[in-house]
């Protein structure tokens, strides 16, 4: 493991003075339960796609219980603010859109402020594949960090950039368990489709109630901008109250577009995403049940089409309350499956 003492220098070498913090390039060898090629399915993957892995993965030789990553051969880059806080270190785990191992510049003053340990993998970038590579190394990041760091579990977070934070979105929704929310930079997505599947329902709920997403964005950055408003009301209609937005903006310099948040953005998104605002339980309550009204009304159409052994089209029903509910519908939809396939074709 290579350690670096980082330097922050002015204009000239008597302005150099060591910072506290110790930026390092480990191998980590710890694996979890958490990023099994079966539990990285069953939290992302819709039911009926999942379903199907089984057979997918028996036909390539690999076993559902295996790490889809080989620790010995990847790189994380580590950064740890120095001395740790008595409560414990707040962590970001960043996914990012490119390849190398790096801390992007300019963090380490808001990192050190907010006693942030940073981490991130090499060979995560927007070529690899999401489930493959992008997730597991983020889950298997932040749990070598954990068993080797005072981390408060309560203030575990994810960030990216680009196509990174639509990841980084992706694993907040899967793994609210892990993450207590994110920092989106320039980069999200509406959930509960067919890219982003709704989890099994307890984890949906704690993601209702307990995750907070800081949606960051340049305010030149118009794609972004609308992406991260399209997302925003999707949360809203998924029960998602507990979002914030902020937009970089710069004073006396060209506007903000499609780029890494500098360190004062990046101070305003951790004050951000480190003040949860807990949902109001009548809101919550009440968007819930509207929730679970469509889900059985929409099952119940499915069972009505299977009485009546309409097999194609109770299947296409079915598959729209899968692509819509995800795992919200995991039983009934494994369940409505099956009966499905009984049916004369």
């Amino acid at each position: 493991m290579i350690v670096y003492r980082l330097l922050a220098c002015g204009a000239s070498w008597c302005g150099c003075f060591a910072l506290a913090g110790t930026l390092s390039h480990p191998v980590f060898s710890d694996y979890s339960a958490l990023s099994t090629n079966l539990e990285l399915a069953r939290r992302s993957l819709s039911p009926l796609t999942a379903a199907q892995l089984p057979r997918r993965l028996t036909q390539s030789g690999t076993r559902l219980s295996e790490q889809p990553i080989d620790l010995s051969q990847e790189t994380f880059v580590l950064y740890v603010p120095s001395p740790a806080p008595p409560q414990g270190y707040t962590l970001l785990v960043f996914v990012p859109p490119w390849q190398d191992a790096r801390l992007p510049v300019g963090w380490t003053s808001a990192l050190d402020r907010y006693h942030v340990i940073f981490v991130s993998a090499a060979r995560s970038g927007n070529e690899e594949t999401v489930l493959g590579r992008r997730e597991p190394l983020a889950l298997l990041a932040e749990h070598n960090v954990v068993v080797r760091y005072p981390v408060d579990p309560q203030r575990v977070y994810l960030a990216g950039f680009s196509g990174g934070a639509r990841v980084a979105l992706r694993l907040a929704l899967a793994y609210p368990d892990v993450f207590r929310g994110a920092i989106l930079n320039a980069g999200s997505d509406p959930i509960g489709d067919t890219d982003i599947a709704l989890p099994p329902r307890d984890l949906f709920l704690q993601f209702q109630s307990s995750s907070r997403l800081v949606y960051l964005t340049g305010e030149a950055d118009l794609t972004h901008l609308e992406m991260a408003a399209v997302s925003m009301r999707s949360m809203r209609k998924w029960c998602m109250f507990d979002t914030d937005a902020e937009v970089i903006s710069r004073v006396g310099r060209s506007v903000a577009g499609h780029e890494v948040a500098d360190s004062a953005a990046l101070s305003r998104a951790l004050e951000a995403v480190l003040r949860p605002v807990t949902p109001d339980p009548h809101r919550l309550a009440s968007c819930r049940s509207g929730l679970e009204g469509e889900l059985l009304a929409k099952l119940q159409q499915v069972e009505s089409l299977i009485a009546t052994g309409r097999r194609d089209a109770a299947l296409e029903s079915l598959k729209e309350v899968d692509r819509r509910f995800g795992g919200l519908a995991a039983l009934r939809s494994l369940e409505l499956a099956g009966k499905i396939a009984l049916l004369p074709k």
